[in-house]
């Protein structure tokens, strides 16, 4: 079968797409950037698209013309800068169904969530809603498939925070730490995806995935520590009032284009947990893996380990590079004329000023970039090209400076290794 996905370079997109090339199926995935994909996953065919950009039936007509089948794995938790709800998970998933109609799509998969209980306001779950009510009220030969919160060898979003609130040090601070969770394998997912393709499941079946256990967020914390390799530690319950501040910071960061799993939207269903729907149907045979055996299935590495400790230290590596070059220009701003004092020796009062007053900016300038997430990898280049370039002509003009007891050159130093390391861990996925 000829099987597009959206989504595909995704959590449960890319271990869906692996299984069903495995099972001997040709799959083509949509990308933003496709290039990079193919790199990554060179089996798949690739077809540049954004899903917010493709919200008129027209725009489907080519994607969907050399393809059998449609499997649905995109999704965004909330809107900002790099992502638009209503426009990819509505609006486009719309025009899929009008332009799937007058096609040769012989099956549409929608992979959701339960829509219903706490956090069905938001608009994540309202427009997930609203497509699964319109595909299943568009004819097409359909199956939506709503798993509980997913686990596997990878993580992104809430299953990477599980594992970086596992690995703080000495105390787990957890936010509902009473919550329920139920969990599914993401190959368990793959796997019913897979058996969607083959016909076993019949049009219009809504299935709920999830394993048959159910534990509290703190279990499901202190399972993932032990499966770090790190010892027990005491969790310490965060009143729903105090994290509230921290909440507010993530929308302001998903503002900016940044995806973290602690915004309000996250902690509205964390709030009542993640549950099956009350009367949804499940699997009437297959035996889905529990927690604990999923994590058994894929033992932790080192790897794992640094990624857990480096989740929630990220955010805090951008906002501190921020707001040091920030102020780097701020404060001599205060008082320009000492701060051009430096460069009187080598050139007249006016090129001087100018001087102070343009790297000023463009320190400022490179310390706002680097916050918004589309610019953040230009922005620390940057940085690092700058603070090159004040290293080499400081040392060309006043080379002494390097042996100041108050060590301004030595300083800048250990910001080139920041902004390395802020290099190596600034990709989501």
């Amino acid at each position: 079968m000829k099987i597009l996905i959206l989504g595909a370079t995704g959590f449960i997109g890319s271990v869906i797409a692996a299984r069903l090339r495995r099972d001997g199926h040709m799959v083509t995935g949509l990308a933003r950037n496709p290039d990079r994909a193919r790199v990554k996953h060179p089996s798949i065919g690739w077809i540049k698209a954004d899903l917010a950009e493709m919200t008129d039936p027209s725009d489907w007509h080519a994607v969907l013309s050399s393809h059998q089948i449609v499997i649905n794995c995109a999704g965004a938790l909330q809107d900002g800068l790099s992502d638009d709800l209503a426009a990819t998970q509505e609006k486009a998933m719309l025009a899929l169904y009008a332009a799937a109609a007058r096609s040769a799509i012989e099956l549409v998969v929608q992979i959701s969530a339960r829509t219903e209980g706490a956090g069905q306001g938001q608009p994540f779950l309202a427009t997930k809603r609203s497509a699964d009510k319109a595909l299943a009220a568009s004819g097409l030969n359909h199956i939506i498939l709503r798993p509980a919160l997913v686990l596997g060898r990878n993580a992104h979003g809430g299953t990477a925070l599980l594992r970086a609130l596992a690995a703080m040090p000495y105390l787990l601070p957890l936010i509902h730490a009473q919550s329920p969770v139920e969990t599914v394998s993401v190959d368990d997912v793959a796997a019913v995806v897979s058996a969607a393709v083959a016909g076993d499941f019949q049009s219009g079946t809504d299935i709920d995935l999830a394993a048959s256990e159910m534990l509290t967020l703190r279990e499901l914390v202190i399972l993932h520590r032990s499966w770090l390799g790190l010892p027990p530690a005491r969790v310490v319950p965060i009143p729903t009032g105090l994290a509230r501040p921290m909440t507010w910071a993530a929308d302001i960061a998903g503002t900016l284009g940044w995806r973290s799993p602690l915004r309000s939207t996250a902690m509205a269903v964390m709030s009542e947990g993640v549950l099956s729907r009350r009367d949804g149907q499940h699997l009437p045979s297959q035996r889905l893996a529990t927690a604990v055996e999923t994590l058994d299935a894929s033992p932790s590495g080192i790897q794992d380990l640094w990624f857990a400790r480096l989740y929630l230290l990220k955010p805090v590596m951008v906002f501190g590079l921020a707001l040091f070059w920030m102020l780097s220009g701020i404060i001599p701003l205060l008082a320009p004329t000492g701060a051009s004092r430096h460069f009187l020796p080598f050139m007249p009062e006016g090129v001087a000023m100018a001087l102070t007053l343009i790297t000023c900016f463009l320190d400022i300038a490179l310390g706002a970039f680097v916050l918004v997430r589309p610019f953040a990898r230009s922005a620390l280049f940057g940085m690092l090209a700058v603070t090159l370039g004040y290293l080499a002509g400081g040392t060309l003009l006043e080379p002494s400076l390097w042996l100041d007891p108050v060590g301004p050159f030595v300083k800048v130093l250990p910001s080139i290794l920041l902004t390395f390391a802020t290099l190596a861990i600034l990709e989501e996925r």
